[in-house]
């Protein structure tokens, strides 16, 4: 059975970090691009950052996410990561992992995990 699912969301004050996992079963993350995307109420699902297959490795992030996100992936654990530095109140929002043979365009979704900024 394909499943990917999201993990350390929570609640965090304003300037701290958070590290989110997205862990894959029943197909093999190191083939695919691995997307993180987020929702916040009310908003349309932007994405926030990716890391392409293995084979190539390179990352994309958001400029409103850039130099407070890393991307990485653990090919050992099945596992992508997010780690989120430096969080502000916007970033506030349920984030979600998706994994595609493509760019872009996932095959695969998590559930999600919510992040709450805020003091």
């Amino acid at each position: 059975q394909v499943r990917l699912v999201e993990s350390g969301g929570g609640l965090v004050q304003p300037g701290g970090s958070l590290r989110l996992s997205c862990a894959a079963s029943g197909f093999v993350l190191d083939y695919y691009a691995i997307g993180w995307f987020r929702q916040a109420p009310g908003k349309e699902r932007e994405g926030v950052s990716c890391i392409r297959s293995s084979s190539d490795g390179s990352t994309y992030y958001a400029d409103s996410v850039k130099g407070r996100f890393t991307i990485s992936r653990d090919n050992a654990k099945n596992t992508v990561y997010l780690q989120m530095s430096s969080l502000k109140p916007e970033d506030t929002a349920v984030y979600y992992c998706g994994a595609g043979l493509i760019v872009g365009s996932p095959d695969y979704w998590g559930q999600g995990t919510q992040v709450t900024v805020s003091s």
